[in-house]
Order: C-alpha cells, then structure tokens, then sequence
C-alpha cells in the first residue's frame, strides 16, 4: 500500500513502530537520553503528521506545557546525573 492510499491511523501506526524499535534500541545501548528524546521526536512528528492530513498547520506549533516528571522519570535524571 503506498504512502498516498494509507489511512491517518495506519500512518500513525507505522510512525509509532519506527520510534517503539529507536526507543527499545537506545534502552538496549544504556541510552536513556537519547530514549527520552525518541519520546518527545514522537510526539511532535505525530502531531505534525495530523496538523498536515487534517490541514491544520496553521496552527503549528502547538505551545504545550511541559508535563511534570513522572516518578520514572526523575529516578532516570538521578541516575543519569550520578553516572555522570
């Protein structure tokens, strides 16, 4: 099926298994920046993806505030600062 004839979903699904094997590689590599920063590359290509299939990149970018750290994610600074 070409790029062209795929659903926005399909789309999407394709883009989040392309970033679910980048991640799962940095975590295999001990790279958990780069892991964290595969996440956030996610989110602003998903939301690029839609913007564009939906017409709406007038709107982009989208002003987000930044979520709190999760407890996963403050435990992954700590040891990220202590390996340093």
């Amino acid at each position: 099926m070409t790029t062209m004839n795929r659903t926005l979903i399909e789309e999407l699904d394709a883009l989040h298994a392309t970033y679910v094997a980048a991640v799962n590689e940095a975590i295999e590599s001990d790279d958990l920046a780069r892991a964290e920063a595969l996440a956030l590359g996610y989110e602003d290509d998903a939301i690029q993806l839609m913007a564009e299939r939906e017409g709406l990149t007038h709107l982009l970018p989208l002003q987000r505030r930044r979520p709190a750290d999760s407890r996963l994610r403050r435990i992954v600074r700590v040891l990220t600062q202590r390996a340093a």
